[in-house]
């Protein structure tokens, strides 16, 4: 490795980061992180703080799990790669498949395809909904419905179901087909709704109204993240996943549930969609899926949605479609052992926990501090602090301000996320009492500077 000099020097001068503008990241330099233990990280100067963001709303075990690095390390030795396109496959792909559908088997799912990440995962189940169609002798069923706010990843169809604009604008036109309904946003929506039920029902109305506008035998899937994170962590009403999906089972199509965040108990529960008690046609999952040790991500199959294709006769149920890396042996050396530690540790139960407290506790800072507009969260480890710089007008918070706010968290010992003018928290499921108390009092520090 070069010495800290070069690192310096050459910090964001050849490498193009995600989500950011370089000509800013050559002006204002990323932090280099270079080491993490627990749940915390350590920059290049020496300081550590906690990670509120679990590396990307991914590490879930914290950075010290030895089980899952143990298992990737003895992987690399037995076998570092071997393709899994049909014809071939390998024995930790197969034993990874039998876990992960296991571990999702209440959610009703019965199969597993393997991919690099979420945004791959998404890929997947957008074109294996077409596909469904096609074999069932609808064709015409290609469009997509999502919900604004919603994040998908940023492959031309993910973006296209995308429901915020930066992800979108400048990469259009995207994939046609493509409409989006309101988010269950109770501090901003069309409808100037603050009842999270009525919300709820409002949006199912909308739903409905653009069935009838478009054709039901047009529509191939709705995709909706069960908490919806990197657009504001938007929690909607309990009700709200369960009318979506009596909609699409009346008008004959598939619900696909974004679980990339949510899956692996971030919600306090296995996964998103039983958190709500619904059981979808397709996943999505990355992220927990290998505690961020390894990218790997899966789109995960019912067993009604399995059977037309296994029980195809029209020679057209191959599935051309996939990834250099899917099933790879290292990866799924790392699900195995990344699933068995989830359960071990049973984080589910401190995602809770510690998702309440964190939650509580900002709604308290919410009393002290008039910049926060709006806080949600209180399902999981998933929050979200909405900055307003006038609390009757809503009035969004300066880039320069925000800043500032994430900047002070930090050097008192947090390392939160920014998202436009929301301030997003998703520490890894392993943290403790003690260390969101670490994060209650850095975003308290934040919010005084601003």
């Amino acid at each position: 490795m070069k010495d800290e000099n070069f690192l310096k020097e050459n910090n964001a001068r050849h490498l193009w980061h995600p989500m950011g503008a370089p000509g800013d990241l050559q002006s204002n330099t990323p932090k280099i992180i270079t080491g993490a233990s627990g749940v915390s990280i350590t920059d290049i100067d020496g300081h550590s703080t906690v990670d509120a963001v679990g590396g990307l709303w991914c590490v879930n075990l914290g950075y010290s799990n030895d089980v899952v690095k143990e298992a990737i390390a003895k992987q690399l030795y037995d076998l570092p790669y071997y393709s899994a396109f049909a014809g071939t496959s390998n024995p930790p792909a197969i034993e990874a498949s039998y876990a992960v559908r296991e571990f999702f088997a209440e959610d009703g799912m019965g199969r597993v395809f393997f991919t690099s990440g979420g945004s791959d995962s998404v890929e997947t189940a957008l074109r294996l909904a077409r596909q469904y169609h096609r074999l069932r002798g609808e064709p015409t069923r290609t469009k997509f419905i999502s919900l604004k706010k919603g994040y998908h990843g940023t492959h031309f169809g993910g973006a296209s179901v995308n429901g915020n604009n930066r992800f979108r604008i400048n990469y259009e036109p995207l994939l046609p087909g493509c409409f989006h309904l309101p988010s269950p946003y109770t501090y901003r929506n069309p409808f100037n709704e603050t009842d999270p039920a009525q919300l709820a029902q409002n949006i199912a109305a909308a739903f409905e109204d653009e069935i009838a506008f478009q054709g039901a035998n047009t529509i191939a899937a709705f995709i909706m993240e069960p908490i919806q994170g990197a657009g504001g962590v938007i929690v909607p009403d309990a009700s709200f996943m369960g009318l979506m999906r009596e909609i699409c089972d009346r008008h004959g199509i598939l619900m696909i549930s974004d679980e990339v965040i949510t899956g692996f108990g971030r919600t306090g529960d296995w996964s998103g969609a039983r958190h709500w008690g619904v059981q979808p046609d397709l996943m999505t999952t990355a992220k927990g899926i290998t505690s961020g040790y390894f990218p790997v991500g899966a789109c995960l199959i019912s067993e009604a949605v399995a059977e037309v294709f296994e029980k195809d006769n029209s020679g057209e149920a191959g599935i051309y479609h996939g990834y250099t890396y899917s099933a790879h042996p290292v990866g799924a050396a790392a699900v195995i052992a990344t699933l068995a530690e989830t359960k071990r540790l049973d984080l589910k139960s401190n995602a809770a926990a510690r998702g309440t407290q964190l939650y509580e506790g900002v709604l308290k800072l919410a009393e002290k501090h008039d910049i926060i507009g709006d806080v949600r969260g209180g399902h999981g480890l998933m929050t979200g602090i909405e900055i307003v710089s006038d609390k009757p007008a809503k009035t969004p918070m300066d880039g320069a301000t925000m800043a500032r706010i994430h900047q002070t968290a930090y050097e008192a010992g947090a390392m939160v996320r920014l998202g436009m003018h929301n301030i997003l928290m998703s520490p890894p499921l392993t943290i403790s009492e003690g260390e969101i108390d670490t994060i209650l009092s850095a975003l308290d520090a934040g919010f005084s500077a601003a």
